[in-house]
């Protein structure tokens, strides 16, 4: 039988996942803008609005689909993820097998520049990574309660020279600055492409209620990245500044980017999911 797939949130990793599937699968793809219906329609997906900030508009996701891939990021304050919790409430009515999440690796909060796997204890810093906690917590939940098979997919900095606002040009055009090497943090990497792969793998192999750790190979401090990014495309390396003068001269949402430091293994990613990634590192991805 023709697997279906529910995607939540199909955004540029949604459309990548479309792309792997070239019409092998029936998909659904749930958006909150009938404006964008043609454009996932062109895709391959059969488009469906509705909410997740009103739950009456998803009563009719239940059952649509055996397979579901929830890329859909919480609102924008609370500590719980709302959305999660309506999108269950629909979807508890015909359970599907298998559940995705796309969550992200701040739920580990500074690890202090340490190697860590997905064993490490959560302890988030930012609202927005208690909030990706809370969705955790729900999904495993539900994946108890219901027999479904949960895959927590925790994400780091997604680029990709074809996303938008996803490749470091930006901020380099932009003359923003980083830290200092010995003020510095180290950050991890995914191609889109790489995350698109590892979120139809985990459909297809993932183990239930497991965490996945989803980066590539690299242990890049981020002053490196943007160095080796700049050097790639023939651009001036950013400027080097000291904790104290980013606290004068940045925002709080950059000076929180840096803030938390942790290498990741993915050797879970390697050898659970059996990912081959096509860019091992960001110096081939960019």
């Amino acid at each position: 039988m023709t697997p279906r797939l529910l995607i939540i949130g199909c955004g540029d990793v949604g459309l990548r996942v479309l792309k792997l599937l070239a019409g092998r699968w029936r998909v659904f793809a749930l958006t909150s803008r009938a404006s964008r219906a043609a454009e996932l329609r062109a895709a391959g997906a059969v488009p469906l609005v509705g909410n997740l900030d009103e739950a009456v508009t998803l009563a009719r996701l239940a059952g649509l689909a055996d397979l579901v891939l929830h890329l859909a990021p919480p609102a924008r304050d609370g500590d719980a993820d709302l959305r999660t919790r309506n999108l269950l409430t629909a979807l508890a009515r015909r359970p599907p097998a298998a559940l995705v999440y796309a969550s992200t690796t701040g739920v580990y909060g500074d690890c202090a520049g340490a190697l860590i796997d997905e064993t490490r204890a959560l302890e988030p810093a930012t609202d927005r990574a208690r909030r990706r906690v809370d969705a955790e917590a729900q999904l495993r939940a539900f994946g108890r309660r219901h027999g479904t098979r949960i895959s927590l997919l925790r994400i780091p900095g997604i680029y990709a020279r074809d996303r938008e606002g996803g490749h470091p040009r930006e901020r380099l055009a932009r003359g923003t600055p980083v830290l200092r090497r010995e003020d510095d943090v180290y950050t991890n990497h995914i191609h889109a492409d790489d995350l698109a792969q590892a979120c139809l793998l985990a459909l297809l192999r993932g183990l239930p209620q497991r965490a996945v750790n989803v980066c590539d190979d690299s242990q890049l401090l981020m002053g490196e990245y943007f160095d080796l990014a700049a050097d790639l495309g023939g651009l001036p390396r950013p400027e080097r500044i000291t904790r104290a003068e980013a606290a004068e001269r940045m925002s709080a949402m950059q000076l929180s980017f840096w803030s938390e430091s942790r290498r990741l293994s993915n050797a879970r990613l390697r050898r659970e999911l059996r990912l081959a990634l096509r860019y091992s590192t960001p110096k081939e991805g960019l």
